[in-house]
């Protein structure tokens, strides 16, 4: 059994959790180019973290400029074997309001500017991604939400736009047509790359206002948004600290399916395989190579 070390993608605000000891900033290099920042690594109840701010400290980098297989790639070199994603989103949905957590199930991908395989010519592979992220660690993070008093709802699908303006109100009236429940810029292609690196990855999908579908969303102010913003990362900051000790003692893990993903997913040939792709994948997909 491999012992779980935790990767944490989101916000600035996320990683400054009581009781993280050990913290040290480290620089991870990835052959697919430069991850969003430096890796804090740290320790919370005996159980490895790993925390990248997706968007650099300072949120310097917009949605599409994000290094999405770097940044993953970073994470599995770092020992990295389950990833929580904690994410901004906007409600499509009257019974969602800001403030509440949505441990998403599913995933509508509407973005087009992103490099969203590490394979491709020279190695071929095809992951399923009919359930895109890991129940085991949604299993956790809902009874951990639940120990903390967290508002979280389970399951629930969210809509990843390119980005960076926000939705048209035809558009935002058109994914809730589709029974999208939030909607957001990050998380896609990073549940794809997390999927093809066999990391178990969960979203938690934090609520700051409603689209622009609502009718009173011309009233919300960017003082009210960031207020929420605000609450919602002392939240996640709670609930990453209840969900740590439950992955942490998992010991049905390593049979989870998320880590085998590539069983019979490498579709080229051992002898035609490209060897520049092999050496940049080593450690993406070392253990089928």
């Amino acid at each position: 059994m491999t012992q779980a070390s935790i990767g944490i993608l989101g916000g600035s605000g996320v990683y400054d959790i009581e009781g993280l000891s050990n913290k040290r900033w480290e620089k991870v290099e990835s052959s697919f180019g430069a991850p969003s920042d430096e890796l804090l690594f740290g320790e919370l109840h005996g159980v490895q973290l790993v925390f990248l701010p997706r968007h650099g400290r300072g949120h310097k980098l917009p949605p599409s400029a994000v290094n999405y297989r770097a940044n993953i790639d970073a994470l599995k070199r770092a020992g990295v074997t389950d990833v929580i994603s904690v994410s901004a989103v906007g409600s499509l949905r009257e019974d969602l309001p800001p403030g509440t957590f949505v441990i998403v199930d599913q995933f509508i991908d509407r973005t087009f500017a992103r490099e969203k395989s590490f394979f491709g010519s020279g190695l071929v592979a095809h992951v399923s991604l009919a359930h895109p992220v890991c129940n085991r660690l949604g299993d956790h993070i809902e009874v951990a939400a639940k120990s903390a008093g967290i508002n979280a709802v389970r399951g629930g699908t969210y809509l990843v736009m390119e980005g960076p303006q926000f939705s048209t109100l035809a558009e935002s009236n058109l994914y809730r047509s589709w029974g999208c429940d939030v909607i957001g810029m990050t998380n896609m292609p990073e549940a794809k790359l997390a999927r093809e690196a066999e990391l178990c990855y969960a979203t938690v999908a934090m609520v700051t206002d409603y689209d622009c579908w609502h009718p009173d969303h011309d009233h919300v102010t960017v003082g009210q948004i960031i207020q929420v913003l605000l609450a919602n990362a002392d939240q996640a900051k709670t609930l990453v600290s209840h969900a740590v000790p439950r992955i942490g003692a998992d010991a049905d893990a390593c049979k989870c399916h998320c880590r085998s993903a590539l069983q019979h997913a490498l579709i080229t040939a051992p002898e035609a395989r490209d060897a520049t792709m092999k050496e940049q994948l080593k450690f993406v997909a070392g253990r089928m190579l």
